[in-house]
């Protein structure tokens, strides 16, 4: 194992990003970055977003849209809609593909949002392995969310008025502690084995497993970085919300792109190890 600073497209690296070389390792290099790199994740995004025209805002329009239509069909139903809120953005690492693949594009001069609607091609077996893996996790969410609502509510679901006025008054603290906790839980393994094995598998076509592995491993040699990019998007998110979806045109494309610098900075190349 050695150590060794390694730039984008061969250029000397800023000093808080570290590549991390194990010449034994069939598994690309890991690069460590600093606890608050994600910030300039964050700008490189919103570069993206600036540079990519509409294409941008339509991924944006189709989350806000989503949102909306989900409080809408389920609005008497709290437990629903909290339950499939959630897991909208469990599922959101996948859903934010194509955004994924703008910013590459942008990246090698490219242009064309009709190209990134069809980013998955070739890499369905792939990608749709990781799509399974949400999948169960989501639907396990799901159930957990409902049992909670039925062990706090056993008397009757309240309706989403009255839970919203719960949710922020101290009577119903242990509900939100639960709650918060479980999700917490089921956040943190998606958050895990996603935050940068999607854009590995669409850059390289990567398999699954082995994406979901390095995405693993990257997270613990990046445990500050990892942790501040996750309170990003987690204050990205409840911004959306206050905002009745509305932030979401614009915050989470610029969380998609940001995630793919993220992986272009923390997943190495073989020229690293060379």
């Amino acid at each position: 194992m050695s150590d060794l600073t390694q730039g984008r497209e061969g250029d000397s690296a800023p000093p808080d990003i570290k590549t991390i070389i194990d010449t034994e390792s069939p598994f690309p290099p890991i690069r460590r970055v600093a606890m608050f790199r994600p910030f300039r994740w964050l700008s490189l995004g919103f570069s993206d977003f600036k540079a990519s025209g509409g294409s941008s805002i339509f991924y944006g329009v189709c989350f806000a849209v989503m949102g909306l239509v989900l409080n809408l069909v389920l609005h008497n139903a709290p437990e629903y809609v909290s339950a499939l809120s959630c897991g909208f953005l469990l599922a959101g690492p996948l859903l934010a593909l194509g955004l994924y693949d703008i910013s590459r594009r942008i990246e090698n001069l490219r242009s064309g949002m009709l190209g990134s609607v069809f980013s998955m091609r070739g890499r369905w077996s792939n990608i749709g392995v990781l799509a399974l893996v949400l999948a169960v996790v989501l639907m396990v969410w799901a159930r957990a969310s409902l049992i909670i609502f039925a062990l706090f509510y056993n008397k009757g679901m309240p309706t989403m008025h009255g839970f919203l006025e719960q949710l922020f008054s101290l009577d119903h603290l242990e509900f939100v502690l639960v709650y918060a906790c479980i999700g917490f839980i089921f956040a943190s393994i998606v958050f895990a084995i996603s935050w940068v094995s999607i854009p590995l598998m669409l850059d390289r076509d990567t398999d699954a497993i082995t994406a979901m592995i390095i995405s693993v491993v990257s997270l613990f040699i990046n445990a500050p970085a990892t942790m501040v990019w996750a309170l990003l998007i987690v204050i990205s998110v409840v911004i959306g919300f206050l905002t009745w979806n509305l932030g979401f045109i614009v915050l989470m494309p610029i969380i998609g792109h940001a995630t793919w610098h993220a992986y272009k900075e923390v997943v190495g190349t073989e020229a690293d190890r060379r």
